[in-house]
């Protein structure tokens, strides 16, 4: 496993507001779950363009998928060899800037789009099965992914859309039950909390299954090959996921100092997505 370098990041945590859920559990723990589904399905206000994306945003040729609502796209590049990036939870497409930069430097055709409640794409958020619809019809829009990049939530939600094929996952998530463990770590809230999100998010957009959390966690897939990116110095995806991801047969690549977010546009790590996708 290589290791990169780097300065720390630091998150803390919002103590209040999972104390105020953690009391609720108490007393109405359904009560409890409803109230921590309506802040974790909420990705905030749409995350705005940074001043060091704009160039390579601003360059891209848009298009939209319908699908239970517009969800907008961005292509680069002259068509050969796509490469499909899926952004995290709170994200956008542009943060993949330095990413997009070098994959046109070697010849690709980065693509990529800003899920529903997320950049240019109104809301309201939808599930991981929605997401693989869109990621379906790019594949038949662009003929087929050499590669897929993603982040943080993108990651299983690219797993599960693209189950074989040269797949990277950056600070991403092997057990699927993260996307509720993490928010409720950051939170400070108990099980107890945790468990009744689980509850509200399958009733919500699951019907009701509770097999979820199984289905979507990674497994070992034939014909895939899995680089894995993840910072030890993560506050919002546990570290160690990596080494779940490992388990499914994923070359592990660990930084240091760059968190959760940084690790997109380090230099070193852009460096080794490429020349994974450029392996023979």
């Amino acid at each position: 496993m290589t290791q990169i370098q780097n300065r720390p990041e630091v998150r803390a945590p919002h103590a209040r507001i999972g104390a105020v859920l953690t009391g609720t559990a108490r007393v109405s723990p359904r009560l409890a779950g409803r109230l921590a589904l309506e802040l974790w399905r909420r990705p905030g206000r749409p995350a705005a363009v940074r001043a060091s994306e704009r160039a390579v945003h601003e360059a891209a040729t848009r298009s939209s998928v319908d699908h239970r609502g517009r969800v907008t796209v961005y292509a680069w590049g002259d068509g050969d060899r796509p490469v499909l990036l899926v952004h995290g939870w709170g994200a956008r497409a542009s943060r993949y800037a330095e990413l997009v930069s070098a994959l046109l430097d070697r010849g690709y055709s980065p693509v990529a789009y800003d899920a529903w409640a997320h950049g240019s794409s109104p809301g309201p958020v939808r599930t991981i099965l929605d997401h693989q619809v869109v990621i379906a019809a790019l594949a038949e829009r662009y003929g087929g992914f050499v590669g897929v990049v993603a982040h943080s939530f993108g990651v299983p939600v690219a797993l599960h859309a693209v189950p074989a094929g040269r797949v990277v996952a950056i600070s991403g998530m092997a057990d699927f039950g993260q996307v509720t463990d993490g928010f409720c770590a950051g939170l400070g809230a108990d099980q107890r909390v945790n468990t009744q999100l689980r509850r509200a998010i399958e009733r919500r957009y699951f019907d009701g299954d509770a097999g979820i959390w199984e289905r979507f966690s990674a497994h070992p897939a034939p014909g895939r090959e899995l680089l894995v990116l993840h910072d030890t110095d993560d506050r919002v995806v546990d570290a160690r996921q990596a080494d779940l991801l490992a388990a499914t047969g994923a070359e592990v690549i660990r930084t240091s100092g760059l968190g959760h977010s940084r690790i997109l546009a380090d230099p070193a790590v852009v460096a080794a997505v490429v020349a994974f996708l450029d392996r023979p």
